[in-house]
Formats: structure tokens, C-alpha cells, sequence
């Protein structure tokens, strides 16, 4: 039906290639500068390598006002890390004690979150890379001293870059936001399409909508920092900016709502065209919603853009066709559902129009939405508190951060042991020439490989050695082709660019581009043989083995935490629920106050509007990362997945009460009065979720529009009885017993819980 953007063409105009090119930059110009003007390559890598460790926190996507505090950190902690490590370099005992201890001391810095993580990676890797070679006395002191050069120069650089390019990095972090939101677009019109699988559908949409949720955090941190305050300049593009931000989030609460009992759709319509009309129409939004990414990234305006109106009066038709035929008197609950799937693809398309419209220059003046203006910075998220309590709080034997720290710590003393005496053998070898391994290859690898989770330290494991495999043979036929310096420095570039922009886009395309980069700096460096690239792999395969044999010491399982995360989020989900009530509640209050009343009403409503919006963001999170724990778990091995069909149907359930809670919240909002039956199901709802008794009503309003809210209210009190069922089963004491499926497979439960939750 329509084109899609080529992901490639997504790559080159995202904040990824934009910031690895930033990141590349900044690491070579000081090589680069140093060599051009006085011919010291050596001094120039040297500072490179004390700005690369600063460019490991300056991540694209980050804001600026998040990574300019780490950074200079990075710099004060990653020159204190140099003088250490150059201090034990010529001694080889106080060596083999310091390596493990300063590796055990810097990955304990996860404990901090994600800052702490990349904190911890820039210290280790500059901690690998001056262990290289011995130093002592001045060369000790002019290293250090090149070294914080280069991480000084490196923050200055990116705060300047960021300072010039402030509009194109809020741009692209939309992009990168709009073109998640799309995709999970495109995954929800799948579930309207009789030829596909409903589970294989719901475990697409499922890993689409963490990966937007994460997206949109990283956009809403990024343009929420810098709000339109008023005649300064550029005041005009954030307000532009700040506009399809607000107007994406409001599109995806309308989407959300949109879920429903596709099994049933599908059982009682068949290949209806109805059916068929709203698959269409959603890939229509997400095909323009691509096209407004994409243009957002490039800050052009949207010139052209499907049309969805056919389908949308296609869908009116066939609903009119169905009210004649007797179809909305024998099944009023699934005309209802028809009725309101039609209603908020109306809205989607209304949404997606007036994101095209604030592409266009001089478009936008004020916010979209008045009621945001005095309240958009608390949707922010807050850094967390630094305290080193939290380091000695972690310092036991069932926290997962002190277990990561003692593998890595193990494992590079491993790696010390096992290069000692590997080199010891292989120096007295009667075949062929010297080979040496070089330690500080080896340790760098294990700390790239290994991560607190066991999955992930697997996974990059393979894609670690296959990257370095392919990496090598293709140095080796550059090699082979040519010589040329030119050819050779022009390619090193671009390899280094390539390797920062892929970082948290392909992990093998990075170990790629990283190989060929490292090879190429060594031989313009020191021109050798092609013994070398040999001599790196060699490396890198024993570097993998390691990591994959520590990853199994005191290793930590994704189904410790399984429990804590189901109930934040049925947490989360409670929250939501009760603030959805509240704010309905002062809705219909305030259509029955007269207008002395009225102001202050106002001001409830407002508040109550921004606590349910709260509310909101907060359980996608949860459920976020709810969702992307589950899948680690499931890529561990078989006999570490507990209570995989009770967390799958948590997933399920939770997934189907938030939705419903936003599809009832505005309907209720609307009603005169609450009627007995829906009041009592409401009540119902929440006492499930405090994990109390309830008695369900008997039966439930259908009269008229109550038929829209029947529904989403009996899928509630499904989910909500579902959910504490599965709650109670993780808490039993024989949950430990429950098996996952065989093939590493999800149960097929979703068709099944959807059925539960519509009947």
C-alpha cells in the first residue's frame, strides 16, 4: 500500500549516526591534531584514548544536562584510574592485585542506574588500555597528563557541539521516538488481520511497545529540559517540537485504548471488511507517522501523506450495514466495540494530521494543549540520589550488582593467570615465529562481554567473536589491496564513525567497525605484518571463552526479580486505576456546579488530569520493564525460567487492564450518574487489585452508550481477578515448581486470555 522508510535511510538521519559521528570526532581530533602539527601519533592516542573514555558517557539520545555532570566525572574518576593503573604497570604482583580490585570497585557502580553503568564501562576501559605498556616516574606523569588533556578536551568539544546543535539533537531524539511509535502502529495492525497468529501478533506488539516507551522516555527527558519560555530564539522550533511530542503521547493513550477481544472480532466477523478497513487504516497512520519522523529528523515540513478518510467512511458503512441487518441487536456488546474502534481510529487520524501540521514553520505559537503549560516538568524523569551508601548497602551476597562486580573481578584475574601462562608456553615453542598474547586485549573483551545479566553476557558473546572474525578478514583484504596512507587513515575514520553510531543499534556491527579500527590505528602506528590481525583474534577468542565461563559464577537469574517487577506494576496499575476514577469523578461534578464553583473546580480538574496523565506514563513503564525482564528470561536456559506461564499471563493481564482502564475512564466521565451494576463492578476492580474478596455484579447496564462500557469493564475485572490469581500463585510456595515450555517457547495463552477476559 505504501512505502516504507528504508531502515537505513532511518539509521543515517537518527541521533545514533549523529551522535557516533560526535563521538568520533571528538576521540580523533586530538590524534589527529597532535600528528598533523608536530607528527606525535603517540602522544595524540594517548589523549584519544583519556577522550574516549568521557565520549562512553556522551551516548546519543542522553540530554545534555543528564551527561554533563558524568562526564566530568568520567574525566576526574578515569584520570585517578590512569595514575593508578600506570603506577602498578611496572610491578607486576602489585599488578595482578589491582586489576581485580579496580575492576570489582568499578562495576559495583551499576548500583546508580544506567549513568553508573557506562560510568563504570569508561573507567574499566581506560583502566585496560593504559596496562598496556610498563610506565614509571616522568612517562607515568606526562601519561596522566595526556590523558586528562584529552578527556577535558572531549568535554569541551561535546558541550559545544550540543550547544550549536541543541534543535537537531531534540529533532532526531524525536525521530527516534515518532518512528518506535509507528512501529508499534504497524504491530497493532497485524491483531485486525484473520491471516496472521494472534500469539506471534501479541509477543510483536508487546516487544514494540517497550521499545516505544523507552524511545518516548528518552524523548520526553530531551525536549521537556529546554521549554519555549518566550522571545528567545529557536523558541518557535521547541514549540514545534514540544507540540508532536505532546500530540504523540496523546495518540498513543488513544491507540492503547483501542485493545480488544480480537479473538472474539475475529470468531464472530471472519474476513469481515470491517476487519480489513482497520487494519488499513493503521498502517496508513503508521506510514505517515513514518513520514513525519523522518521529516522531523531532516526539519523539513510534511508535504504529503496518506489519507485514511476512505477507510475510515468504508468502516462507517459497513457499521450502518450491520445496524440493518440486526447484527447491533443480537451482539450490542461487539457492535460496541466496533463503534469505539471506529471512534479512536477517527481520533488517530485527527492526531496524525495535526502532527503533520506542526511540521510546517510559523505553524505552531502556543502549546496544543493549554492545560500542559505550568505542568510539563513533572513528567521528567529525576536522576537519583549519588550516595556511596548505596555501594556499601550492595556489598552481599544476594544483591545482583555485587555479584556482577565478583565475576568480573574473577574473571580478569582469570584472564591474568591464563595469559601468563599461555605466553609462558608459547615463548618457548619450537614452530614458526614468536607469538604473544596480549593481556590487556583479552581483559578488554571480558569487560565488553560481560553484563549483570546472563543472557545478555551469552548473547554478546557470540557476537563478540563473530564481529571480530569478520572484522579481521576484512582488515586483511584491505591490507591485501593496499597500502596507500590515505586510503588506509580515510578508512579508519569511517570505521571509527560507524563503530560509535552502532553502539545501541547492532552490537556485532560495532565489534565489526571497532576491529577494523583498532587493527588500522596499530599498523599506521607501527607498520607490521598481517601477523597481528592473528594475534587479535587469537585474543578475542580466548577473551570470549573466559567470559562465558565466568558469566556461570554466582550468576544472577532474571526470575529473582520476575516477582518484585509483577507487583510494582500491578502497583503501577492500581495508581492508574484509582487516579482514572478520580479524575472521571470530577468531570461529571463539574457538569453539575454552577459557576460560583467553577474556578475552583477547575483547579482540581487540572490537577487530577496531570495526576492521571502520571499515573499513566508510570505503569507504561512498569510495564516496560516488566516486559523486557520477561524476555531475558526467557533467552536463559530452561532450567533457570520459573513461573514462565504465570508471568506470561501477568504480562497478558496487565497488558489488557491498562488498556481498559483507558477506554472506561473517558466513557465514565460522560455518564449522568454511575448506574449500580458498573459502580459495583468498579469496586469490584479495585478491590482485586488490593488482592481482596469481591463479589462481581450480576450483571451489567448495556443500555444505549453503557453497551460501549460493558466491555471494557468485564475485561477489567477479568484481568484484575487473573492477576491476583497469578500473584498469589508466584507468592505460593511450590511456584519455584512450575516449568517453562519446551523450545524455549511462550505459552499460547493469549487468544485464551482474551477470551477469559470477554466472557
Amino acid at each position: 500500500m505504501a512505502s516504507r522508510i528504508p531502515q537505513l535511510q532511518r539509521f543515517f538521519h537518527s541521533h545514533y549516526f549523529f551522535g557516533g559521528l560526535r563521538q568520533a570526532i571528538g576521540v580523533m581530533l586530538p590524534a589527529l591534531f597532535t600528528g598533523a602539527l608536530w607528527q606525535t601519533y603517540d602522544i595524540g592516542m594517548i589523549a584519544s584514548i583519556g577522550a574516549a573514555c568521557v565520549a562512553v558517557i556522551d551516548q546519543p539520545g542522553s540530554p545534555r544536562r543528564y551527561s554533563v555532570n558524568t562526564m566530568l566525572g568520567a574525566v576526574l574518576l578515569g584520570t585517578l584510574t590512569v595514575a593508578l593503573t600506570g603506577l602498578v604497570s611496572s610491578h607486576p604482583l602489585a599488578l595482578w592485585v589491582a586489576i581485580p580490585l579496580m575492576s570489582f570497585a568499578f562495576s559495583m557502580l551499576t548500583v546508580y542506574g544506567p549513568q553508573g553503568g557506562l560510568m563504570a564501562f569508561a573507567c574499566l576501559l581506560i583502566m585496560t588500555l593504559t596496562m598496556r605498556a610498563p610506565l614509571s616516574g616522568q612517562q607515568l606523569l606526562l601519561h596522566v597528563l595526556y590523558s586528562l588533556a584529552g578527556g577535558l578536551f572531549y568535554f569541551a568539544y561535546s558541550t559545544l557541539v550540543r550547544r550549536v546543535f541543541w534543535l537537531r539533537e531534540e529533532q532526531q531524539a524525536l525521530s527516534a521516538a515518532l518512528f518506535a511509535t509507528a512501529d508499534y502502529i504497524d504491530a497493532r495492525s497485524r491483531f485486525y488481520d484473520v491471516h496472521t497468529d494472534l500469539d506471534t501478533s501479541y509477543r510483536d506488539l508487546i516487544r514494540a511497545q517497550s521499545e516505544m516507551i523507552d524511545k518516548q522516555q528518552a524523548a520526553r527527558n530531551t525536549v521537556l529540559r529546554e521549554l519555549p519560555k518566550g522571545g528567545r530564539r529557536g523558541d518557535g522550533q521547541r514549540m514545534r517540537a514540544l507540540n508532536l511530542f505532546i500530540d504523540m503521547v496523546s495518540l498513543l493513550d488513544s491507540l492503547i485504548a483501542t485493545h480488544t477481544d480480537y479473538a472474539t472480532l475475529r470468531r464472530e466477523l471472519g474476513d469481515s471488511d470491517v476487519l480489513v478497513f482497520a487494519r488499513d487504516t493503521l498502517v496508513k497512520l503508521s506510514d505517515n507517522l513514518q513520514q513525519i519522523a523522518l521529516c522531523t529528523a531532516r526539519n523539513q515540513a510534511v508535504l504529503s501523506r496518506h489519507s485514511a478518510k476512505a477507510e475510515l467512511r468504508a468502516i462507517e458503512f459497513e457499521l450502518d450495514q450491520y445496524r440493518q441487518s440486526g447484527f447491533a441487536e443480537a451482539n450490542p456488546e461487539v457492535y460496541a466495540l466496533l463503534v469505539q474502534v471506529l471512534r479512536r481510529l477517527r481520533n488517530g487520524s485527527r492526531i496524525v494530521d495535526r502532527m503533520a501540521a506542526h511540521t510546517h514553520p510559523g505553524a505552531d505559537t502556543q502549546l496544543v494543549d493549554q492545560r500542559l503549560d505550568k505542568a510539563l516538568g513533572r513528567f521528567l524523569s529525576r536522576s537519583s540520589e549519588l550516595r556511596f551508601g548505596m555501594i556499601t548497602s550492595n556489598l552481599r551476597l544476594d544483591s545482583p550488582h555485587f555479584r556482577y562486580a565478583l565475576r568480573v573481578a574473577i574473571a580478569v584475574l582469570l584472564v591474568l593467570c591464563v595469559v601468563a601462562l599461555l605466553n609462558y608456553g608459547l615463548a618457548r615453542q619450537p614452530w614458526g615465529p614468536p607469538i604473544e598474547l596480549h593481556g590487556y586485549w583479552v581483559i578488554l573483551t571480558v569487560i565488553v562481554i560481560m553484563k549483570p545479566g546472563f543472557a545478555l553476557t551469552r548473547q554478546r558473546n557470540g557476537l563478540r567473536l563473530v564481529g571480530t572474525v569478520v572484522g579481521c578478514l576484512l582488515t586483511l583484504g584491505l591490507f591485501m589491496l593496499t597500502n596507500n596512507t590515505d586510503i588506509l587513515l580515510a578508512a579508519l575514520i569511517a570505521c571509527c564513525i560507524l563503530g560509535y553510531s552502532l553502539i545501541q543499534v547492532s552490537f556485532m556491527g560495532t565489534a565489526i567497525f571497532k576491529t577494523i579500527m583498532v587493527l588500522l590505528a596499530f599498523h599506521l602506528l607501527a607498520p607490521a605484518s598481517n601477523a597481528l590481525i592473528g594475534e587479535r583474534l587469537l585474543d578475542t577468542v580466548i577473551g570470549c571463552a573466559i567470559a562465558l565461563l565466568g558469566s556461570y559464577i554466582l550468576p544472577w537469574w532474571e526470575h529473582n526479580y520476575m516477582g518484585s517487577l509483577a507487583s510494582a506494576l500491578r502497583t503501577a496499575n492500581h495508581r492508574y486505576y484509582k487516579a482514572g476514577l478520580h479524575y472521571a469523578d470530577l468531570l461529571r461534578a463539574l457538569r453539575g456546579r454552577g459557576p460560583d464553583t467553577q474556578e475552583s473546580l477547575d483547579a482540581d480538574q487540572l490537577e487530577a488530569d496531570m495526576a492521571w496523565r502520571l499515573a499513566r506514563k508510570n505503569v507504561y513503564i512498569a510495564f516496560s520493564n516488566y516486559a523486557a525482564a520477561f524476555y531475558r528470561m526467557a533467552a536463559e536456559p530452561a532450567r533457570r525460567q520459573k513461573n514462565v506461564p504465570e508471568l506470561n499471563n501477568l504480562l497478558i493481564q496487565n497488558h489488557v487492564l491498562t488498556s481498559q482502564i483507558g477506554a472506561a475512564v473517558p466513557q465514565l466521565a460522560t455518564l449522568a450518574q454511575v448506574p449500580a451494576g458498573i459502580r459495583q463492578a468498579l469496586e469490584t476492580v479495585d478491590a482485586l487489585l488490593q488482592d481482596h474478596d469481591a463479589e462481581p455484579p450480576a450483571s451489567l447496564e448495556t443500555e444505549g452508550e453503557l453497551a460501549t462500557l460493558a466491555y471494557p469493564l468485564r475485561q477489567m475485572m477479568a484481568a484484575a481477578q487473573l492477576i491476583r490469581q497469578e500473584m498469589r500463585a508466584l507468592e505460593s510456595p511450590s511456584a519455584g515448581d512450575s516449568s517453562p515450555p519446551s523450545g524455549h517457547q511462550l505459552p499460547r495463552s493469549v487468544a485464551a486470555a482474551s477470551q477469559a477476559g470477554g466472557s
